[in-house]
């Protein structure tokens, strides 16, 4: 097999690799796009797409070097660093090259949002899990000052206590459904116990993204 023909994700990891890391750059072909080849940005725990941009051999080998994604900027025509003015800045764990050597894609860990309407992916309407979305709209809804305007707001001025005692009450009519009851209610009473779960994360300053590193960890 060629070198361009090689897949394998690469880990960005240990100092002593740095050098192979950069002889890969040699594979990419930025001939085939005038110079600039697209980067695919996805979350590294979640799996979701979170952005396209365009690199070239400079911004590739900054990423690679910094393990902090750059772009070439196409509208200001320079090398500029994701998050270099808003700090939503994306960490680095990994990238591959695609079959024909002329894309790559990314595993990124986001600092805040990625994209600048201030969202977590840039085809937030469309794409993205079920979970992920549901977090952000719960964001939102924490974020309202007015807590007559949703469930969420209203649970939430109740305080935490109030909170860990729906996830305790959803969690056992969770367990009776599933002994008792139909597979649609325990699928009902499943997903009102994540959902409260999600919003007691939300007031301890958690994200679905700190249960899923824990996860990962754990099957590591």
């Amino acid at each position: 097999m060629s070198t361009k023909q090689k897949t394998t994700e690469q880990p960005l990891t240990a100092s002593n690799e740095l050098d192979a890391e950069m002889a890969r750059v040699s594979s990419v072909d930025f001939n085939k796009g005038g110079g600039l080849v697209p980067a695919v940005m996805q979350h590294h725990r979640s799996g979701e797409v979170l952005m396209l941009g365009y690199m070239d051999e400079a911004a590739l080998k900054e990423t690679i070097n910094s393990r902090w994604v750059h772009f070439f900027s196409r509208s200001k025509n320079r090398l500029w660093m994701k998050g270099e003015t808003s700090g939503n800045r994306l960490s680095v764990q990994s990238w591959s090259l695609d079959c024909d050597a002329d894309a790559l894609l990314f595993k990124v860990v986001p600092q805040g949002p990625v994209c600048h309407t201030g969202t977590m992916t840039c085809w937030a309407t469309e794409s993205g899990s079920t979970l992920k979305r549901l977090e952000q709209k719960l964001q939102e809804r924490l974020a309202d000052p007015n807590p007559d305007q949703s469930y969420t707001a209203k649970l939430a001025a109740e305080g935490i206590v109030r909170i860990a005692q729906k996830v305790g009450e959803e969690g056992v009519e969770c367990a009776l459904a599933a002994v008792a009851g139909s597979p649609e209610q325990l699928a009902g009473e499943a997903a009102d116990l994540i959902y409260h779960l999600l919003v007691l994360l939300q007031q301890r300053s958690l994200q679905l993204d700190d249960v899923l590193a824990v996860l990962e960890a754990r099957s590591a």
